[in-house]
């Protein structure tokens, strides 16, 4: 086994796979990677499964030594991340003599970074995933952002790393958008048209409130046309919450699963990652689209990310 010594955790680091969907009923919410795009292409430049274990960044990058060395790729936002006081490319692999040190500065482009690693991080499952659950403190390492002096392990490198990057029109069709595209939510038939009409034209700033289990949206009330109560129901991720306020909340990777506010609108899955590189101030706009619609994003999306060779330059 080979290590990586954390020497500055940045903002906020942890241990992030693909999460572990399917618990909601249990009340467990998937977890994973915010931007699970940038994750897979990453894993994918290092030889790894596409859900191996990766370390995730937000805003800012941190520090960390290799005292074995390693294989790594960077993917997701530019952190200006530099090797040996060198600075390196995003979206191709690069070797760690050992000793090595990566450093990760301010973000320049979204919201968070991923440093993959060949053979994936080592941590304990929990229900099946090595992704950290902050809400709860469980999952990753120890259930919690990374400190410095963490000390977090990956295996040998068993293979080859073929030294390629990730096509250019690959990183335009899968990049980040700041225009959401939703399907209607199941109370949408709640909000008057002029309502309906402001959430679709209008223009929205994600709050400082921002995390992993929601945005908080600044703009123009949108409550509905009469007050009125639900039930708590089960919510989905990427489900777009109006508070009786009339402001709105996009649900994340720690989301509850389940609450009474009505939902205007639902993410559609092939833009969940874009969520993921909203930061603090940015402005987002949302797109109606049908489920047909949407169902044929998701496949072509998937196709392209399972496409092999044409991924990469």
């Amino acid at each position: 086994m080979s290590s990586l010594v954390v020497e500055n955790p940045g903002l906020l680091t942890t241990v992030q796979d693909l999460g572990r969907p399917g618990y909601g009923p249990l009340g467990v919410s998937p977890s994973g990677a915010a931007d699970s795009v940038a994750l897979r292409l990453g894993n994918m430049l290092v030889g790894n499964a596409q859900g191996a274990a990766a370390l995730e960044m937000m805003l800012v990058g941190g520090r960390y030594t290799f005292p074995e060395g390693g294989v790594i790729s960077m993917a997701g936002a530019d952190f200006g991340a530099n090797l040996n006081g060198q600075a390196i490319e995003m979206w191709i692999p690069h070797a760690v003599h050992p000793g090595g040190t990566l450093e990760l500065g301010l973000t320049r482009t979204g919201a968070r970074c991923y440093l993959c690693i060949a053979s994936g991080i080592q941590v304990q499952h929990f229900l099946g995933s090595a992704s950290t659950h902050l809400l709860s403190g469980l999952g990753g390492f120890a259930g919690r952002g990374l400190r410095k002096g963490d000390v977090l392990q990956f295996g040998a490198v068993e293979q080859r790393i073929r030294r390629r990057r990730i096509s250019a029109k690959v990183l335009e069709t899968l990049e980040a958008r700041k225009c959401l595209r939703v399907t209607p939510g199941p109370q949408a038939d709640w909000f008057s048209e002029a309502a309906k009409l402001a959430f679709y034209e209008g223009a929205f700033r994600v709050s400082e409130d921002a995390d992993r289990l929601g945005l908080r949206l600044e703009a123009a009330s949108l409550a509905p046309e009469s007050p009125r109560e639900m039930i708590s129901e089960g919510v989905s991720l990427g489900a777009v919450q109006v508070t009786p306020s009339g402001q709105l909340i996009i649900l994340f990777v720690e989301q509850q699963t389940a609450g009474g506010y009505p939902k205007i609108a639902n993410v559609i899955g092939a833009d969940l990652h874009c969520i993921g590189q909203l930061r603090p101030r940015d402005e987002v706009t949302f797109a109606r689209v049908s489920l047909e619609e949407a169902r044929a994003l998701w496949m072509a999306q998937e196709r392209l990310l399972n496409s092999g060779e044409e991924l990469f330059a």
